[in-house]
């Protein structure tokens, strides 16, 4: 009989970064339960990114703007890093307008309640001249792991510029698997799962999200496995319930009568031939 683990342990380090023990674990099955939350923790959560951009006097990613420090590719690479929590499933739109020489802000974007940015202090560009407008629009998608956006299919508008998306809220996750005595024996195993998010999911829902995926998905194969079609019994027709109920009350003497009288019928015709 295979055991189960005795308890899972939550040692916070801070808002976004914790790591759980999961201590008791039949040996051999530290490297099992660790890896699958590796995997679906780091690849199977939903998030959100920004998908495209346009930024105004810069039809394309190799672009300058006059005035602004950063060039267009590294605005770029900035507005990637932005990380928000959307609340609904429809893509949303951000608008951030800037004039005069300062910095420009994750927090200077404009958006709707729908959105919440995780990360308001992040560097985006910095406007060097008073008379220089910086004005960006960014659009936020969900989505889960990293999508491209070199299909051709995506076909973008006058200077909008895709943005290959990653949409994972997770940073970093990994697992270390030690031995540990339960009773007698210590070669039980000991899992110390380290998850840390992007601030816009803690990582106790990032655990718990990861355990509902893989519960799912074996609740669905064992249910597909083991699951028996019912066999539906075939109701009897009206004629048949009819002729039941009339052999139940036709006397039994009748009902003995009868094959006699065919047999006699038969024995007279033959003498007739």
């Amino acid at each position: 009989m295979i055991s189960l683990p005795t308890s899972i342990k939550n040692k916070k380090i801070k808002e976004n970064h914790s790591v759980f023990e999961i201590e008791s674990l039949h040996p051999g099955y530290g490297v099992t339960i660790g890896n699958a939350l590796r995997r679906v923790i780091l690849s199977s959560l939903v998030g959100a990114a920004v998908t495209e951009a346009k930024i105004k006097d810069a039809p394309h990613e190799f672009s300058t703007i006059p005035g602004v420090k950063e060039d267009v590719l590294n605005i770029l690479m900035n507005l990637k890093q932005l990380r928000f929590k959307m609340h609904g499933d429809e893509p949303q739109i951000a608008t951030l307008k800037v004039k005069g020489e300062k910095e420009a802000l994750g927090k200077n974007f404009e958006f709707s309640s729908e959105l919440e940015l995780a990360n308001p202090e992040l560097h985006i560009a910095t406007v060097t001249e008073k008379s220089t407008e910086l004005e960006i629009e960014i659009k936020i998608e969900k989505g889960v792991g990293y999508e491209f956006q070199d299909d051709p299919k995506n076909k973008k508008g006058i200077g909008v510029i895709g943005l290959d998306a990653a949409f994972t809220p997770i940073k970093r996750v990994n697992y270390i698997v030690e031995n540990m005595r339960v009773g007698k024996r210590t070669d039980f195993d000991k899992v110390s799962l380290e998850v840390e998010t992007d601030g816009t999911i803690t990582p106790e829902d990032a655990l718990g999200e990861a355990l509902k995926i893989l519960i799912s998905q074996f609740s669905f194969l064992k249910d597909d496995f083991f699951g028996i079609e019912e066999v539906k019994e075939e109701k009897p027709t009206k004629e048949a319930k009819a002729e039941e109920v009339v052999a139940e009350e036709v006397p039994e003497e009748i009902k003995e009568e009868k094959p006699a009288k065919k047999a006699k019928k038969a024995t007279t015709t033959k003498k007739k031939k």
